[in-house]
């Protein structure tokens, strides 16, 4: 975890499980530590491989907030699995109260003065984790079922049986774990867009508090005015008396 005067970043490397024609995605969570609203923005050397959501926003005071980076289905794999993609993350102390709809590039401008923090990310490409094989006890690793021939060149139907069933568990567990494949990766897909939903809730009531705490104090001014004007007042009508 590298830890930056204003947020903290969890992994510093991108891994993949790198599979063809498949969409793949990683996270990062960024810590905010301070007592100061921080901006961040994502950048890649490869923004059309990549999807990132958000690739800017606000991390509130003594938070974290989830990114989620998403790769492209590839159609070919890459030379002994090397990526040359790069991830810059950046981030600025910002005032309290912005959201995510006041970012802009200026923001993260050093030439205008602005003290910006810079993180790089790489990425790595990881193989994929393979289910075991089993093999059944009396048959041959990819032969197919074969019943025995007795003497007078008829096939047995209890041995024809026996390699029939040996056959179809030995294909059973391969259809299970593409199945299980199948729905982590739909599992995967429903977390991350229940972390991105989240994170847009918890913006958005930090922002309902702050604002709340604004009219608190305006609805107590208002209420010390009038309190002296009526003061004013009746002393004006005791000095008529």
């Amino acid at each position: 975890m590298s830890t930056g005067e204003l947020l903290g970043i969890e992994p510093l490397e991108l891994k993949f499980p790198f599979e063809l024609k498949k969409q793949i995605s990683c996270s990062l969570q960024l810590s905010n530590k301070t007592d100061n609203y921080v901006a961040f923005k994502v950048k890649t050397t490869n923004p059309k491989k990549y999807c990132v959501r958000p690739n800017a926003g606000i991390v509130l005071p003594r938070s974290t907030c989830d990114v989620i980076v998403t790769m492209q289905a590839q159609k070919e794999a890459p030379t002994d699995m090397q990526c040359k993609d790069k991830f810059l993350l950046q981030s600025v102390k910002t005032n309290d109260g912005v959201t995510a709809k006041d970012i802009n590039a200026e923001m993260f401008s050093k030439e205008a003065g602005h003290h910006v923090e810079e993180c790089k990310l790489r990425v790595l490409y990881v193989s994929p984790p393979q289910p075991p094989s089993p093999v059944q006890e009396g048959s041959e690793e990819g032969s197919s079922p074969r019943g025995s021939v007795s003497d007078n060149g008829n096939v047995t139907g209890t041995d024809l049986s026996t390699a029939t069933r040996a056959f179809v568990e030995r294909l059973e567990p391969q259809e299970k774990s593409l199945e299980a494949r199948a729905l982590i990766s739909k599992l995967t897909d429903e977390k991350n867009n229940a972390i991105q939903q989240n994170n847009k809730l918890r913006q958005e009531l930090e922002l309902l508090r702050h604002q709340g705490n604004k009219n608190r104090g305006g609805v107590s001014i208002m209420f010390v005015i009038f309190v002296g004007l009526l003061g004013i007042f009746l002393g004006y009508l005791v000095k008529k008396t």
